[in-house]
């Protein structure tokens, strides 16, 4: 037997770290889009969470609509280079899908910590072949870690950008959250995006209280939603592109009425490295 840069053993037949008696973040958000990549755990689990917030699904929706615009942007302005962190299990139109349909030679890193995902990735994820597609198992708190691999696929002396969709509300605010996305931007080249979309504790606030609740109760992991200035905070020092930091609701251009009500308890942000 051998061990794939995963750290999954080849030939063993089953994946380390796989429980499946116990809900998972990627399996529940997998189920919320009516993905088959989940387990009765998982299921009882999210069926949970949506008690508290029943637009879930609708908002799972909503941000991969938001990666699918955001990529196909970003490409259409020069970028070559994405590093995808916390990318779940993958669905329709991933990260590579998007950038290399319109530039064949871009180049994708996928990181998550879960090695079902990262499993998942290897086996369905595959490269256009002028472009190249890697994945690393690891941590967001691991930046040396995902740095290092990073750049056997990436070049960071030209411009990366980091995607960090629905993945820092896991971060909690002892760990200092703000303190790693500075480091981390720090070490990418000037002209360098960071793609943020975020849990709101101040967008429909009881309804957001109740989410991370149920949320905490139920998953292995611990969610945080945050306020619209702390969620600007982890752009400071950067250049706010697109419509700035808005509430997912009204990213493409609706109007404040869409927010109240909707359910849709996140902020999106987009930001360039000056």
């Amino acid at each position: 037997m051998t061990q794939d840069s995963s750290g999954a053993t080849k030939g063993s037949g089953r994946l380390p770290g796989l429980d499946t008696g116990v809900a998972n973040a990627a399996r529940m958000w997998n189920y919320w889009i009516g993905g088959k990549d989940n387990f009765r755990a998982d299921r009882e689990a999210g069926e949970q969470v949506l008690e508290a917030m029943p637009a879930l699904p609708l908002v799972a929706r909503m941000l991969r609509r938001f990666l699918i615009t955001t990529v196909d942007e970003l490409t259409a302005a020069g970028v070559r280079q994405f590093l995808d962190i916390g990318t779940g299990l993958p669905t329709a139109d991933n990260t590579h899908d998007v950038a290399q349909r319109a530039a064949p030679e871009s180049r994708i890193v996928y990181v998550d910590h879960d090695p079902v995902v990262i499993s998942h990735a290897q086996a369905l994820l595959t490269s256009s072949a002028a472009g190249k597609t890697d994945y690393i198992q690891a941590d967001l708190r691991d930046w040396a870690t995902i740095s290092a691999g990073a750049q056997r696929t990436l070049d960071f002396s030209r411009p990366v950008a980091v995607l960090l969709i629905a993945v820092l509300h896991f971060i909690l605010d002892a760990e200092d959250p703000h303190r790693m996305i500075s480091r981390m931007m720090a070490d990418l080249a000037p002209g360098s995006y960071l793609v943020i979309a975020h849990a709101a504790s101040d967008i429909e606030a009881g309804t957001a209280a109740a989410m991370a609740q149920s949320y905490n109760a139920t998953s292995s992991l611990t969610i945080t939603p945050r306020d619209r200035a702390t969620v600007a905070r982890f752009f400071d020092g950067m250049e706010m592109a697109g419509p700035g930091l808005m509430p997912l609701a009204q990213w493409w251009g609706s109007g404040p009425a869409t927010t109240a009500g909707s359910g849709l308890s996140c902020y999106c942000g987009i930001a360039r490295k000056p």
